[in-house]
């Protein structure tokens, strides 16, 4: 069984009320993200390690790049911020390619992250968003996000439905949500860029429930899917491996830290609840060959000592999956 519900802030975090529902539930999805082909270097082993840069938000990207190879990571999620390839510097198509110089000579890979908290507007968290009533701001920015990724050859833009501050039918905000998806959708075909969508806890789509519900309106083969593992565990869509095995032909995207059940707050391996043998095997049964990456996004007062902690609890479990 797993169970979901809303989260909700309080003491210690973000808390969700529960209601059970069996994870068989949710249908298997049919379309493999190899109808859709990007150029990727090979992977000898069947995933990798890799690392967001919203933990190391007090760095230079590019030092943060040079710190996280340095540390044997193989990927990284590079969430788009004021210090990290914001829009509208007019030295960045210069910054993306000494960027993508810097990964191909590090051989590592890379996603494209859009959760920056106030990067489109310095007052309100996270917004606009597409179910914002004037999502015009957040479309150009996932355009942006696209041509960002085109440029470093990345394997996907992630991104997620917001939240809902407007007393609004849900019926609209699913209207809302889909067709700015659809402008996002076709300029990322145009660009051969992939989409990971991440059900979050708190937003509209939370959940991989609500991710079904979303496809039942926009199933189309180049809507990926982003998994957070911990959001998995803190709403109770488990046992993870099996969300994994299910949804195995859209994933695209992972991300990895402890969590608690119940609480959505990122936390270091060894902190939580996260039993992780099972989902990295399932992962690699599956045939997953993309990036698993490490986001300890509270975590950049300590950076550096939190990248090297996590890739020394990694390389820990490597010999059990």
């Amino acid at each position: 069984m797993r169970e979901t519900g809303v989260c909700e802030r309080g003491a210690g975090g973000v808390r969700r009320t529960m209601s059970k529902i069996n994870v068989t539930d949710v249908p298997e999805n049919r379309i493999r993200s190899s109808e859709f082909p990007v150029s990727r270097p090979p992977s000898p082993a069947p995933f990798f390690f890799g690392y967001n840069t919203n933990g190391l938000a007090h760095h230079d990207l590019f030092e943060a790049i040079e710190l996280l190879a340095d540390l044997g990571y193989r990927g990284a999620a590079i969430t788009i911020d004021h210090n990290a390839l914001p829009p509208h510097s007019p030295h960045t198509h210069q910054r993306i390619e000494s960027l993508r110089r810097l990964l191909e000579k590090k051989q590592m890979r890379s996603v494209i992250e859009t959760g920056a908290r106030f990067l489109l507007d310095p007052r309100r968290k996270h917004e606009p968003t597409l179910l914002s009533k004037d999502p015009g701001r957040r479309i150009e920015f996932y355009k942006y996000a696209i041509d960002c990724a085109a440029q470093l050859g990345s394997d996907c833009v992630s991104i997620w439905s917001g939240a809902i501050h407007e007393t609004i039918e849900r019926e609209e905000a699913l209207e809302r949500l889909v067709k700015g998806l659809a402008e996002t959708l076709d300029y990322a075909a145009r660009r051969k860029v992939l989409v990971g969508f991440e059900p979050e806890p708190g937003m509209f789509i939370d959940s991989m429930r609500g991710f079904e519900e979303l496809l039942a309106r926009v199933d189309r083969p180049d809507l990926q899917l982003t998994i957070d593992i911990g959001h998995l565990h803190c709403q109770g869509e488990t046992p993870i491996a099996d969300v994994i095995r299910r949804w195995a032909s859209r994933l695209v995207n992972v991300h990895l830290e402890d969590m608690r059940r119940g609480v959505h707050e990122h936390l270091m391996f060894g902190e939580g609840e996260i039993d992780f043998p099972p989902v990295f095997q399932a992962l690699a049964e599956v045939g997953y060959t993309s990036g698993v990456y490490v986001e300890l996004s509270r975590h950049s007062h300590e950076g550096p000592e939190a990248a090297r902690k996590a890739m020394e609890f990694l390389r820990s479990e490597e010999g059990r999956f």
